[in-house]
């Protein structure tokens, strides 16, 4: 099979890192307003509970398909879903992930990739705050 391609979801694709920062404060950040407007776009306003419909400001939309506080927020983000997931790492570290799947193409599975190093990357720089 080729790599990225799954027989029940399409198309997925998977960004992770591993961050010097406990889980608290990842969590904290990434499911807060400035951590939602990163991964999933500006605007995004997201109720924790699962089936509660969320927005963008941009448009997209769609539903909370499962919440685990600390651990992980699974929605559908148009016709894709998204799952950001943490775990605690050694050394009070917390090892971040960004997951998509149902994507149509391999192109738009390179495309998502380097959506999502992009979006780890000012993750990471917004928990390292200003230099």
């Amino acid at each position: 099979m080729t790599t990225g391609l799954t027989k029940d979801a399409g198309w997925q694709i998977g960004v992770s890192r591993t961050l010097p920062h406990p889980p608290d404060a990842v969590w904290d950040f990434i499911s807060g307003a400035d951590g939602l407007a990163l991964w999933l776009g500006p605007g995004a306003v997201l109720e924790p509970e699962r089936g509660a419909p969320y927005g963008t400001a941009g448009g997209v939309g769609g539903e909370v398909r499962g919440y685990r506080p600390g651990d992980r927020i699974r929605v559908t983000h148009g016709t894709t879903t998204v799952q950001v997931a943490l775990r605690a790492a050694p050394g009070d570290r917390t090892r971040l992930r960004f997951h998509q799947e149902r994507l149509a193409s391999a192109a738009e599975r390179e495309r998502r990739r380097a959506h999502w190093q992009r979006v780890m990357d000012q993750v990471a720089a917004a928990l390292d705050g200003p230099a």
